[in-house]
């Protein structure tokens, strides 16, 4: 028997690295328009923000891992249990009413995944009105990348893969913009971002990406995302991030606020722009994903004119 089991688990490696190799040889577009969905009826949003007098924007960030939950791998379990595990991300969606979300890991139709769009199935079962999404693999039976789901009108959308000779599994991120609530004259980038988990110096090199690509839109930012990385590691791509595009981060030396229980690490990052600031800031999701989703209510830090944010 254990001569059996040995096999199996030398099967399934095999396996596992086939589709790595598989992943890292398909179709990817570094510059590309993402697909833009929207779905029935807009939903309110632009609440005023709890215990303040001005609206706030509830905002999201999650790494929804293929759809496998909390196993081994998508492509060891059937579909039926990737669609509840999705159900059971759109349940969380519901109670926490983000405005906005940014998905990593996010599947269109991939045959070890279900062979459907993951984002549509949540934007069907969940209260967003829009979408942008990015495959920033795209071949050979599998379409994972990056995405944003939103209550908000998403304009100007840009998807960026990032330069695939840096690493064998590609990665990146999609934009868009949205106007402040109640104030058509602000407008910010919001971005959902994947960065390599192998290398701080491929991270490093994306992250150079990601600040070119955003400086050249010239808008205020949220960045979003699995970073892979902590604030207090050395070359940390989320320090990086900070400095060059003059983002604040919710207590980011904190020990209390890991995304990631395997490692007991802070993998992913709300990173927001001056001029705006934390309202209030949460780590939430057990058992939805590896990785545990960040949730933040932010406001403008003060009473601003449009002109200010030009």
């Amino acid at each position: 028997m254990r001569r059996i089991f040995t096999r199996s688990l030398q099967f399934t490696g095999g396996l596992l690295l086939l589709l790595l190799l598989l992943s890292s040889c398909a179709t990817v577009n570094l510059h590309s328009t993402p697909s833009v969905q929207s779905f029935q009826g807009p939903q309110p949003y632009g609440q005023k923000a709890k215990d303040s007098d001005q609206p706030g924007l509830r905002v999201m960030t999650l790494n929804v891992a293929h759809g496998r939950g909390t196993g081994f791998h998508q492509l060891l379990q059937h579909p039926d249990e990737t669609r509840e595990n999705l159900d059971n991300i759109a349940t969380l969606l519901k109670d926490t009413a983000p405005d906005i979300i940014a998905l990593q890991e996010a599947d269109g139709p991939s045959f070890w995944s279900g062979n459907f769009n993951h984002v549509e199935y949540l934007g069907s079962r969940s209260e967003f009105s829009h979408s942008v999404q990015a495959s920033h693999v795209d071949g050979m039976g599998l379409s994972y990348g990056t995405a944003l789901m939103s209550r908000i009108d998403l304009s100007n959308p840009q998807a960026v893969t990032f330069d695939p000779s840096l690493s064998p599994v590609p990665k990146g991120f999609v934009v868009s913009t949205i106007n402040w609530p109640g104030n058509k004259d602000i407008d910010i980038d919001v971005i959902s971002v994947h960065l390599d988990f192998m290398s701080k110096s491929i991270r490093g090199k994306q992250a150079e990406e990601l600040v070119k690509v955003l400086r050249a839109r010239n808008n205020h930012v949220i960045v979003m995302g699995d970073l892979n990385t902590e604030w207090q590691q050395q070359d940390s791509a989320a320090q990086y991030l900070a400095e060059k595009l003059g983002l604040t981060a919710f207590q980011p030396e904190s020990t209390e606020l890991a995304t990631f229980p395997a490692l007991g690490e802070r993998l992913d990052w709300i990173l927001i722009s001056s001029g705006l600031e934390f309202h209030s800031h949460e780590v939430i999701g057990n058992e939805i994903s590896d990785h545990r989703g960040v949730v933040a209510e932010i406001i403008l830090s003060s009473q601003q004119h449009a002109s200010a944010w030009k």
